[in-house]
């Protein structure tokens, strides 16, 4: 066949040479997520989460990818109610972070804000990778370090015990 690569398991390397082509060519863009930073009588609130079936859990604030059309507090307001059936408010932006993951090769681009919950759905069905949503005192959260989805699980809380707070002004969306 001219012009057309057969992959088989005899040529995986093959494979992985056209994927790391195609990534070239293509345009990069990371991956926009937002994360819910609240904390409520010195308890932050987790998500513990089983991204694989059969991997070991891990802790995450509440967090997801910014959808199309969707404002950055949309986003923060949607995965908090997705994921914990908390109601979320945000009131402060507390940072912007750059990470790339080396177990996807996925670069990621956080926006982590601060805010209050005002109401909590009991019966409210969470998106089916989380297994709970609890508030987690800091010792706590320090002791699961090594079960955190990514460094910026802690970098978060961190900036936010040390008063990162910018104004919700400084994002525009335009529709």
């Amino acid at each position: 066949m001219n012009g057309v690569l057969r992959i088989t398991r005899s040529n995986d390397g093959d494979f992985n040479s056209l994927v790391r082509i195609l990534r070239k060519a293509m345009i990069w863009k990371p991956n926009v997520t937002v994360a819910a930073v609240v904390e409520q009588a010195d308890r932050f609130l987790l998500v513990e989460e089983q991204i694989a079936p059969g991997s070991p859990t891990v802790f995450n604030q509440p967090a997801g990818h910014l959808e199309p059309d969707e404002s950055l507090t949309q986003a923060v307001i949607r995965e908090t109610l997705e994921e914990t059936g908390y109601t979320f408010v945000p009131e402060w932006l507390i940072g912007i972070y750059h990470w790339h993951s080396t177990v996807n090769d996925t670069t990621y681009l956080r926006f982590a804000f601060s805010g209050h919950v005002t109401g909590f759905d009991p019966d409210y069905v969470r998106e089916t990778v989380i297994v709970s949503a609890d508030w987690y005192a800091l010792p706590v959260i320090e002791a699961l370090t090594m079960r955190h989805r990514s460094p910026l699980v802690m970098q978060c809380i961190q900036d936010f015990i040390a008063g990162k707070r910018f104004p919700l002004e400084i994002l525009t969306h335009y529709n």
